[in-house]
């Protein structure tokens, strides 16, 4: 089984829960030729929508999200894991962080029909280089 877990920041930008919001920002984003990793959207309370978004280039995202003017919570920390899907891929993984007595408080993860699957995990700030060293990063 193949698995690479990689760092990755991600920024959170709360917009009106309103038709078309996710559509305007990955459009936007397009336009400037900035790439994603993952992409979530949750709700934040009745009129209010959460989008995470994950750049491919950290920098050139901050630069460039700047200069429009965009309005960006973080960076924060989370993990990037991409690998075979096979059953019970991501116990090894989880398995490591309980062991290390490190909370995962939020994941999310999509097979991608064609054999590999990716995830992402997040840890409070604290636990992050305990669980990014158990992880071998």
């Amino acid at each position: 089984m193949t698995v690479a877990i990689h760092k990755v920041e991600y920024y959170n930008i709360t917009v009106r829960d309103q038709p078309g919001e996710a559509y305007r920002l990955l459009s936007t984003l397009h336009g400037l030729g900035l790439e994603l990793h993952a992409f979530t959207a949750i709700p934040v309370g009745p009129n209010s929508t959460q989008l995470t978004v994950f750049p491919g280039d950290r920098e050139r995202f901050a630069v460039e999200s700047g200069r429009i003017g965009m309005a960006l919570d973080g960076p924060y920390e989370a993990f990037l894991v991409q690998g075979d899907d096979e059953l019970g891929a991501l116990i090894p993984i989880h398995e490591l962080l309980f062991r290390a007595n490190v909370n995962v408080y939020a994941s999310t993860g999509v097979a991608d029909g064609r054999g590999g699957f990716g995830y992402v995990i997040y840890v409070k700030a604290a636990d992050f280089e305990r669980a990014a060293g158990v992880l071998e990063l």
